[in-house]
């Protein structure tokens, strides 16, 4: 019989270069998706890992729909604005559809932004623009939500300030949050791409955690007491992401500085809150502990 084939856009990309790894060790054959000009070495490393290349321009849809040919899923790890998680998945949905593939995983990888108002996330905002067109095509289709990565703790998401041994809160140091390393979230969605009874929405979390916790949890692990710093109300918040964008629009980068703000305000709100989840359905994953992440990363 011959192996399942899954088609991989954004295999260049950090998580997309482990969902094709663990798509090959679990005995899939992966069609990477890839552009003219992207990194040769990341390419190199993609064919020594057991993927095939398929070179596409999302601005020739036939190149897409070619490459998408004979495929059962098509998993999309693509990041960028608008022009990417709009309008190159929108051209990447098409294709597929034209190739008859029978499901598709968009790239949302995030919190439930289908719980939030609309306008409080600009980037989740983008992934739920392209949801309106993918609910209307004829595929289906399965998100993965993961709440944040559990690994941007240790540096891009500042929860956890190391040097102050400090853990940043706001309202509440009791708002238990979702955290997935990124390596458990390609592994589940591995698995989901090879799944093909899977619904609508899956919602995992590696762990759900607060602000109180992890603090026990880096002192644990670093041997040093790690205090709360309460940084103010979620009102606070909400007029210093408005202040923050005011000044500092950003409007062509991915991460403004009140982008990330925005991710704390949806997080400690608690309204972006996974549930419930769906970690049992695949009995062979083994989830990683925030803990265990900071022993390996610190």
């Amino acid at each position: 019989m011959d192996k399942v084939l899954v088609i991989l856009a954004g295999a260049t990309g950090s998580l997309g270069r482990c969902i094709a790894t663990d798509l090959i060790h679990k005995g899939a054959r992966v069609r990477a998706l890839v552009r003219k000009e992207s990194a040769p070495e990341k390419v190199k490393q993609l064919r020594k890992a057991g993927a095939s290349i398929a070179e596409v321009d999302f601005e020739n849809p036939a190149t897409l729909t070619e490459a998408c040919s004979g495929g059962s899923c098509v998993v999309s790890a693509l990041a960028g604005l608008g022009d990417v998680i709009v309008e190159k998945q929108a051209v990447l949905l098409g294709s597929a559809v034209e190739a008859r593939v029978q499901r598709f995983i968009p790239s949302d990888y995030s919190i439930d932004f289908t719980k939030l108002p609309e306008g409080t996330n600009r980037n989740l905002d983008l992934r739920r623009d392209f949801h309106k067109r993918l609910d209307k095509a004829s595929i289906a289709a399965t998100s993965i939500l993961n709440g944040a990565f559990a690994d941007m703790l240790t540096g891009q998401a500042p929860f956890i300030l190391f040097k102050l041994k400090r853990v940043l809160y706001w309202e509440n140091p009791d708002q238990l949050m979702d955290f997935t390393t990124m390596s458990d979230t390609a592994a589940f969605t591995a698995a989901a791409a090879l799944d093909p009874s899977t619904p609508r929405i899956l919602r995992i979390a590696g762990e759900q955690t607060s602000a109180r916790k992890l603090a026990k949890t880096a002192g644990e692990i670093t041997g040093k007491r790690f205090r709360l710093l309460r940084a103010g109300s979620l009102k606070t918040l909400d007029r210093l992401i408005r202040i923050t964008r005011a000044l500092l629009p950003g409007t062509e980068v991915l991460y403004p500085p009140w982008q990330g703000m925005q991710y704390m305000h949806n997080m400690f709100s608690g309204l972006a809150k996974l549930d419930p989840l769906d970690n049992a359905r695949y009995p062979d994953m083994r989830w990683t502990s925030i803990g265990k992440m900071l022993e390996t990363k610190l």
